[in-house]
């Protein structure tokens, strides 16, 4: 299967969306689609053997739209996306502009229809024939994008948005032509001689602002992903043959060697090969805190550089760095649906067509009821202005673009909006112990030496002598704990040299022993020690002590003589337990799964307050053991881990949250991934996805309430009570409005705290 994005130009509303994912859904080959209206975008799954690209693009402009490709490089698209508002923008406005001024005309023109009485030199704009030639300009080419969308649809048996305004303004401009041309015709059957030639270039032009607004403010909905991709770096410095040259981003080649200098962006991920620095990886963590970097560390692009100078190989360019990888899960998700959107493409689906029934209807009973063609046409067409299918279109895809992108800013990638929607739903919270509320990685939390027992003992090494003999032993193993250790003898001795070891061994369970300037050093268990006849009754207080804390006790001998205990653990992440207790006044049930002992599991737990523990189970009973919190206590859950052996279980769970500092398997397992590794992208992610979903209640509850009263009104429900009937162009007012302000409360979660 094979993926493509496509930029879709000549969408108006919800009804276009739903017409072009139609139309994509029907090629052959085609296996998912959606179209994102809010962003203009359409993200397509398709099968290489059975289509490609030009019959999908094909699709979409046979029903009379454009398509064009967005390419997988970041600038280009960025340049596509500007460009191409740009041009829509300037045009909308051109044309905005002069149906105002014609339209500002007309109305001052009308203003005799309210017994006002004009100035001389405006008197001309009364005549019905300067009004038809101040109306036509707006009608037929401010106008014009209404009347051609409305008969492609109608030519693809489709009505949508632009069916109503072309239908309503044509029959209102057409009736004031007839009675423009023919005005005795409708005094002599005792109708109104008026023409309605301000309303038809009202309603236009209304409709037209309204669009540039929501272009503007849709356009802000993407923010996200346009600052992403600002980010970039633009050029690298590159050594080849000897010389440092500099070069566009597109050209770097993998294992190009790279030069980066203080305050500069690294261009593409890499290795460092040289130097030292320090880096400042917010825009892909959240954390501020600068990362030291030195040789065999990588780098990712578009971080920033602060203090050192450095050189690295690339092995990450194009599509396939970090942001551009982050930047396509974020289009990819915003262009998803989520499943409360389902609910609006119904409405949509069948809103034009009961929209045109009801225009007639409402047509029918005002002539049938008092015989006035004039009322029976303005009732009519004040039906077909005032609905809306587009503020029900937005509702949805804006608040998801949105909240998909804050989620992108803070550190949270969201793969689908049916995750997004989800989130707010969960009711347990299962978090793996190591690597998510733990660092994941051991280091030596204590010690306590025979020299504080015995400080005169000649069988006793000084700290120093001790540590730069265990650091030497432990540099020959590859134990987890003993790069703890070697650690921490580092941070002993700034300039520690170790020595070289002989005899070395590794006894599987127990520890490792060896030769180091001719002195024998053991490190290892306290079942061990006992079998080498090794007392170490001594730190048996202390070891209870460090154990009941959830830490691995091990002891150093020379010479056969106990030199130390020293306590390795892996220790618990800054913000897990602040983060734990706010998930838990959220409401939410915390769970730790893990495959240590009891014992060791409740310390960690007890640290963190969680009192519900699933300790020792295995990999591969993880995913059944979430299966069962679904099934048996019928939970909504999410699972929180960052290994391979996480994967089945984040893929089980109703949301699969990984830690991006995690396995590349467990994050493509997952739902959300928390790019920081900090728990409290839990917290937040949770919070966004309550704040979007309220958005959206309160987009659809706006959308369709304005349907609702707008559309009786407009057809005169009020007329018999208050001899009032709602003027056409002030219909077009308010449709216009309908959209703009459901784009707007769209763009509000962009203040929201989370």
């Amino acid at each position: 299967m094979e993926d493509l994005n496509l930029k879709l130009k000549g969408m108006s509303c919800a009804s276009c969306a739903n017409s072009i994912e139609k139309a994509i859904l029907n090629v052959p080959g085609v296996v998912e689609g959606n179209v994102n209206f809010s962003i203009d975008r359409a993200s397509v799954r398709y099968d290489p053997k059975q289509t490609n690209i030009n019959i999908i693009t094909k699709a979409v402009v046979d029903i009379g739209y454009e398509a064009q490709i967005i390419p997988a490089d970041l600038s280009s698209e960025d340049d596509l996306g500007n460009s191409q508002q740009q041009l829509e923008e300037r045009n909308l406005q051109r044309r905005v502009l002069v149906g105002a001024i014609l339209s500002v005309l007309l109305v001052i023109g009308s203003l005799s229809h309210f017994n006002l009485t004009l100035p001389s030199f405006l008197v001309k704009l009364e005549n019905p024939w300067v009004q038809l030639v101040l109306a036509s300009p707006v009608q037929f080419w401010v106008g014009r994008e209404f009347q051609i969308s409305a008969w492609k649809a109608f030519r693809h048996r489709t009505a949508d948005m632009n069916t109503l305004i072309a239908l309503g303004t044509s029959i209102a401009f057409f009736y004031s032509l007839w009675v423009t041309i023919d005005p005795r015709y409708f005094t002599t059957q005792g109708l109104s001689a008026e023409v309605y030639y301000e309303a038809t270039a009202m309603i236009i032009t209304l409709t037209l602002l309204g669009r540039w607004l929501e272009n503007r403010a849709k356009g802000a909905t993407s923010s996200a992903i346009q600052a992403l991709m600002g980010l970039q770096a633009k050029t690298a410095r590159v050594v080849r043959d000897g010389r440092e040259l500099d070069i566009p981003i597109a050209e770097v080649a993998l294992t190009d060697i790279v030069v980066v200098r203080p305050g500069e962006k690294i261009p593409v991920d890499g290795e460092v090969v040289s130097g030292y620095s320090t880096v400042d990886e917010s825009m892909l963590t959240g954390e501020s805190f600068p990362v030291t970097k030195q040789v065999g560390d990588e780098v990712v692009g578009a971080t920033l550089n602060k203090m050192g100078s450095f050189q690295f190989r690339a092995t990450k360019i194009g599509k396939d760095t970090a942001l551009a990888q982050i930047v396509k899960l974020v289009q990819q998700a915003q262009n998803s649906k989520a499943p409360i959107q389902k609910l609006a493409d119904n409405i949509t689906s069948w809103f034009v067509p009961v929209i045109l029934a009801i225009a007639v209807t409402t047509f029918v009973v005002w002539f049938l009821t008092i015989g006035n063609f004039t009322l029976s046409i303005v009732t009519m067409v004040g039906v077909l202005i005032i609905a809306c299918p587009c503020a029900l279109g937005l509702a949805t895809p804006t608040s998801v673009t949105v909240g998909i992108g804050k989620g992108a800013e803070n550190g949270i990638l969201i793969k689908a909006a049916e995750s997004l929607e989800l989130a707010r739903q969960i009711q347990t919270i299962v978090l793996d112990k190591t690597g998510t509320i733990t660092q994941g990685k051991p280091v030596v939390t204590d010690t306590s030496s025979m020299l504080d027992l015995v400080p005169t003992s000649a069988n006793i090494l000084a700290p120093l002598a001790l540590w730069r003999s265990i650091g030497a032993l432990e540099s020959n193993s590859e134990h987890p704990l003993a790069e703890a250790l070697l650690q921490y003898a580092r941070e002993q001795n700034k300039d520690l040299q170790l020595p070289t070891v002989g005899r070395f061994e590794a006894i599987a369970g127990s520890g490792v022993k060896g030769i180091v300037e001719q002195q024998q050093v053991l490190i290892g268990t306290q079942r061990w020690f006992d079998e080498m006849n090794i007392n170490s009754a001594v730190f048996q207080t202390q070891k209870d002590g460090w154990e009941d804390a959830g830490k691995t006790v091990v002891f150093a001998a020379v010479n056969g003589h106990l030199q130390a205990a020293i306590a390795v653990a892996d220790t618990v992440k800054p913000n897990s337990a602040k983060a734990i207790q706010t998930l838990q006044k959220m409401g939410i049930e915390v769970v730790m799964l893990t495959g240590d002992n009891q014992r060791t599991a409740k310390a960690i737990a007890d640290r963190v307050g969680i009192t519900r523990i699933l300790a020792e189970v295995r990999p591969d009973q993880k995913a059944q053991t979430i299966r069962t919190l679904q099934v048996k206590e019928k939970k909504v859950v999410a699972m929180v881990g960052d290994g391979i052996n996480d994967a089945p279980a984040l893929a089980q769970a109703d949301v699969g949250m990984a830690i991006g500092t995690g396995t590349d398997v467990a994050i493509a397992a997952s739902d959300i991934t928390l790019i920081s590794g900090d728990l409290q992208g839990i917290v937040t992610a949770i919070r966004l996805s309550r704040a979007t979903m309220q958005n959206i209640q309160q987009n659809l509850f706006w959308a369709l309430g304005y349907n609702v009263l707008g559309i009786p009104i407009a057809a005169g429900i009020l007329f018999p009570i208050t001899g009032w009937l709602l003027n056409p162009a002030i219909a077009g007012a308010a449709m216009a409005f309908s959209s703009i302000s459901v784009v707007l409360n769209a763009l509000r979660l962009k203040g929201v705290k989370i």
